[in-house]
């Protein structure tokens, strides 16, 4: 038997610190541990009656609290902070204007956008948003292709190799601004092989004294050149033809465009000087019909007096007219851009004189 004298459970400290007595509420008593017996069937103590008595083994935990498990520290709880407590919902960004200066935000939804697809033109962007996709290059991409008229002309006079420098520059302009003008840029690759293809039938012309037949060789050459490299392309089967598209629409015409090189030199200088006075002409603020007809006759009038000159006389009217009329496609072709002032400034300037080509050739050929 154990003479000891019972004595009251101690709580375990883990800390090594002194024992301390169970917790308990403010102003209760503190209950023993009712269950607890000795090896000798002693029952354990019995809790406090006195409130006051039982309160001084309360203990008011102030700080930092341990979690048993990771002894890691665990701060204590805070207020909530009243500015970041509750999220008030956002009020919806400003939708910009819709067209005709509307305001978007009050359908409920936005402007009408096209995307996620690279190959979407300005142009199929404006008709998707209810704008006019046709916007005219205006008057100074007009005068640069009354300069390069005027230069064309100039140089068929001196001769044919002084025909080739602005010609070189016009089929270089008519590669890039197509490309431009189908939303693909950079497309160094197409370009190259369109301009590659110009120079081609220029070569090809001079070593065959300027026969029509070396420019469909060269453009039939081009266009199966176009096909295989286009099919080793790992793109998509859709860009795949896209850009086959391009680039032989691109090489097709700064190849033709060499038409000046294959036509007579007084239909090079009549349709030339026609084509730098119709295309100005077409940008004057006027309705499209009126001035339409007020190109054409400005051509008209501008082939009598190039005719004049050149040994084609009066039938340099219906050259000029002809001429006119081919670069006016070009000019329409140029414009379905939204708004880009690189496609004005080269397809712009350059396609109503590559349109006006085989016109020059034909009608030259048939007058003479």
């Amino acid at each position: 038997m154990n003479d000891q004298p019972n004595r009251p459970h101690q709580p375990y400290d883990p800390y090594g610190q002194q024992p301390q007595a169970p917790q308990a509420w403010p102003g209760q008593g503190y209950q023993g541990h009712q269950g607890y017996q000795g090896h000798q069937g002693h029952q354990g103590h019995q809790g406090y009656e006195d409130p006051q008595a039982a309160q001084q083994y309360t203990q008011q935990w102030q700080g930092q609290t341990w979690e048993t498990q990771n002894h890691q520290a665990v701060p204590p709880a805070q207020a909530p902070d009243p500015e970041t407590a509750i999220l008030t919902p956002q009020s919806p960004p400003q939708r910009p204007a819709g067209p005709a200066g509307a305001d978007a935000s009050a359908a409920g939804y936005g402007p009408a956008t096209v995307g996620g697809n690279t190959r979407v033109t300005d142009a199929q962007r404006a008709r998707a948003e209810g704008r006019s996709p046709v916007i005219e290059p205006g008057m100074q991409p007009a005068a640069l292709t009354a300069l390069l008229g005027l230069l064309l002309a100039g140089a068929a006079a001196v001769g044919t190799y002084a025909l080739l420098v602005p010609l070189v520059v016009l089929q270089a302009v008519t590669a890039a601004g197509w490309f431009r003008l189908n939303g693909m840029w950079p497309a160094r690759q197409g370009i190259a092989l369109g301009f590659a293809g110009a120079l081609a039938a220029d070569a090809a012309l001079l070593a065959s004294g300027r026969s029509p037949a070396a420019i469909l060789g060269t453009l039939g050459v081009w266009v199966l050149l176009a096909l295989v490299l286009q099919l080793r392309s790992h793109a998509d089967p859709d860009e795949r033809m896209y850009g086959l598209m391009a680039t032989v629409a691109a090489s097709a015409l700064a190849i033709v465009a060499g038409g000046y090189l294959a036509a007579a030199a007084d239909a090079v200088t009549v349709g030339a000087v026609a084509v730098a006075v119709a295309v100005p002409a077409r940008a004057l603020p006027l309705p499209t019909p009126a001035s339409v007809v007020v190109s054409l006759l400005a051509a008209a009038g501008a082939g009598i007096a190039a005719g004049q000159v050149t040994d084609l006389g009066t039938s340099g009217a219906l050259l000029g007219a002809g001429a006119a009329a081919c670069a006016l496609i070009g000019h329409r072709v140029a414009s379905y851009d939204y708004p880009s002032r690189f496609v004005h400034f080269t397809a712009g300037v350059a396609l109503p004189l590559a349109a006006a080509a085989p016109a020059v050739y034909v009608l030259g050929r048939a007058l003479a």
